[in-house]
């Protein structure tokens, strides 16, 4: 498989909020926080397609989420805030009471 290293984002989604009034348990939310968005140029390198399931890693852990296409730039990728994405971040905050989110080096596998 292609190299698969891109650079992580996490942070709130609208699909998420809009989710997240339907309940933590709806299917809306519970789809925001299990997907990660990428590049379609990314997605054609490293053989993927919309739905695919993939496990992404960060030095910090490692979750497995679908994956979808969006309007990202090429080597970046984005999950919306919720238990997979703590995962994949560190417990970390410098004092701000915040870890880190943004700009984290993951690889992604396609999982069979």
């Amino acid at each position: 498989m292609p190299d698969g290293k891109l650079t992580l984002i996490t942070g709130r989604s609208l699909k998420q909020g809009t989710g997240l009034n339907k309940g933590k348990d709806s299917s809306e939310y519970r789809e925001a926080v299990t997907t990660v968005e990428m590049n379609g140029g990314d997605m054609t390198r490293l053989g993927l397609c919309d739905g695919d399931l993939v496990k992404i890693k960060t030095s910090h852990g490692e979750a497995t989420v679908q994956c979808r296409r969006a309007e990202l730039p090429e080597g970046m990728a984005f999950i919306a805030y919720g238990p997979l994405s703590s995962c994949l971040i560190g417990a970390e905050t410098h004092a701000s009471g915040m870890p880190d989110s943004k700009g984290l080096e993951v690889e992604m596998e396609r999982i069979s």
